[in-house]
């Protein structure tokens, strides 16, 4: 993919996994975390850029065997930007829900920011994990792992970064204005954890 196609496939993985994260905040319970598989399964079906289901399996390495972490990480960080867009766009409709939506929004925010972003960034590591594994299944043709996976990483409270971003861009802006230097703080450390957990299997057993 060239840059311009690339930002659209991160931009639709966006819009994809920002509808599942209605879903959830439309009914925050088991049924809600079951729903927001869809936005995993629509992922890997149409082969679509998410920060998650690409920061396990991008080259680290030229086939040389020199390094390319910074370019690995540049292209993380162009997909990531692109999946917020497709989330704010979401975001925005969202706002027009007379579900209430950004109450139940704001109780995620509420519950991370309790936690502090240390905290929150150690647990989101949980999540890429989780991530890596069912995609991993899933591109292998047993895509029934996101269905266990999805709900899990959710009812251990594993932050998820872009749907986070999605509930973050939807909870009232009342609120989100009186804490958003520590959104700003806590934000980053959800991407590192869920970069870290993405890549625990490299780190760890690099033959798997």
């Amino acid at each position: 993919m060239d840059m311009k196609d690339t930002f659209r496939s991160a931009v639709l993985s966006g819009i994809a996994v920002a509808i599942a994260g209605w879903g959830y905040l439309a009914f925050p319970n088991i049924i809600g975390a079951v729903l927001f598989s869809f936005g995993l399964l629509t992922v890997v079906n149409y082969k679509l850029k998410l920060y998650t289901g690409t920061a396990g399996f991008v080259p680290l390495r030229y086939e040389d065997g020199r390094s390319r972490w910074l370019r690995a990480i540049g292209e993380l960080l162009f997909i990531l930007f692109a999946n917020i867009v497709g989330c704010l766009l979401i975001s925005l409709l969202a706002r027009m829900s007379p579900i209430g939506l950004g109450e139940s929004a704001q109780k995620i925010l509420e519950a991370r920011l309790a936690i502090g972003p240390l905290r929150a960034g150690l647990l989101a590591i949980g999540c890429g994990f989780i991530m890596t594994t069912v995609v991993t299944f899933a591109r292998e043709g047993k895509p029934l792992a996101l269905l266990f996976g999805v709900p899990l990483f959710i009812n251990c409270g594993f932050p998820h970064c872009l749907a986070d971003a999605f509930y973050y861009m939807t909870v009232p802006l009342s609120y989100t204005g009186t804490h958003l230097a520590q959104v700003a703080m806590l934000y980053p450390c959800l991407v590192i954890g869920n970069f870290i957990g993405c890549n625990l299997y490299r780190f760890i057993a690099p033959k798997h």
